[in-house]
């Protein structure tokens, strides 16, 4: 056959419509469904991610104006008052356990102060564990997202790909313009699922580091805390 012949028939394959939007109606089912799945997972981490940003901001503004009221001088019985008549999060929910913890203790008919210290301790843990809990809350999907993300969409890439070397066996063509298509839709599917693993992956590292961070800072204001009030039960007993 003359090459010109040869180039004149193929140049309507060669025209064929490789938009994105081309690419995922042409694929298989089974490849729009793992192209679908990953682009919802996507939509969620960034619900995720913007919820948590929002969450952390206000957790620290929190935890800013609890320490400049704690260290401005204000009586600590007064400060409880105020935060005990409403729900408190973050470091004002362990002082507030705290104290609660104390004024039962000093309430009760018995005047024994043995095993105080420890009880407060044990609230105040059990409060940060809550908190960091809270923290924490679905950065899980994060990380479930940013592991597995890659791997469903080379799970979408093989398949593609199988289905276009049967299209490929079937017509018994397998000229460039042929191939291309196929092997375009397939690795789509890849790109969409790192479109999915990479943001959940930043944003998995980035408030794993700030919730360690608040920890840390409910850790060390607990163990403040804690010494001051070791400090006046030592004076009462």
């Amino acid at each position: 056959m003359n090459p010109a012949d040869v180039a004149q028939s193929a140049m309507p394959m060669v025209s064929a419509d490789v938009s994105l939007i081309a690419l995922f109606w042409q694929a298989h089912w089974i490849v729009k469904s793992v192209m679908l799945g990953l682009i919802g997972c996507s939509v969620w981490v960034w619900a995720i991610a913007i919820d948590k940003l929002l969450l952390y901001s206000r957790t620290k503004r929190a935890m800013d104006r609890f320490e400049q009221a704690f260290w401005s001088g204000e009586s600590i019985d007064d400060l409880y008052r105020t935060l005990s008549a409403k729900p408190t999060h973050s470091m004002a929910a362990c002082f507030v356990a705290a104290m609660r913890e104390w004024k039962r203790s000093f309430e009760s008919h018995s005047r024994s102060f043995a095993g105080l210290q420890m009880r407060i301790e044990k609230v105040m843990n059990v409060s940060i564990a809550r908190e960091v809990e809270r923290l924490e809350r679905r950065l899980l999907v994060l990380a479930t997202v940013g592991s597995a993300g890659p791997f469903v969409g080379l799970f979408g890439t093989v398949w593609g790909i199988m289905s276009s070397f049967q299209s490929i066996a079937a017509s018994k063509n397998t000229s460039l313009a042929v191939v291309a298509p196929g092997i375009a839709e397939a690795l789509f599917a890849t790109a969409v699922g790192l479109i999915a693993a990479i943001p959940a992956t930043i944003f998995y590292n980035k408030f794993t580091s700030e919730v360690n961070r608040q920890t840390q800072r409910l850790e060390g204001f607990a163990d403040e805390f804690s010494a001051i009030l070791s400090r006046q039960i030592d004076e009462r007993a």
